[in-house]
């Protein structure tokens, strides 16, 4: 699994999103329609529109993908609504 979609909707779930990011050793992007930041950067995080689900891409093996998703599983949603 290399990518899913989330939703962040308050200030409590973006510092546990972010915080299990950051105890990463692979790139994680999230993307909210044409804007794409680091989950690593918080302040990143805070400027992207959180009243929707995000993508969240993986740039690490599959395994790497599965273990994020299992860690963040409780933000996942799995019918996103439009990305645009």
């Amino acid at each position: 699994m290399k990518f899913f979609y989330v939703l962040l909707n308050s200030i409590a779930a973006v510092k546990r999103f972010n915080s299990s990011a950051c105890g990463e050793p692979f790139d994680i992007d999230i993307y909210s329609g044409r804007y794409i930041v680091d989950a690593k950067s918080i302040m990143g995080i805070l400027s992207l529109d959180l009243d929707r689900p995000v993508r969240i891409e993986i740039h690490g093996t599959n395994e790497d993908g599965a273990a994020f998703y299992k860690k963040v599983e409780s933000f996942v949603v799995d019918n996103p609504v439009s990305e645009s």
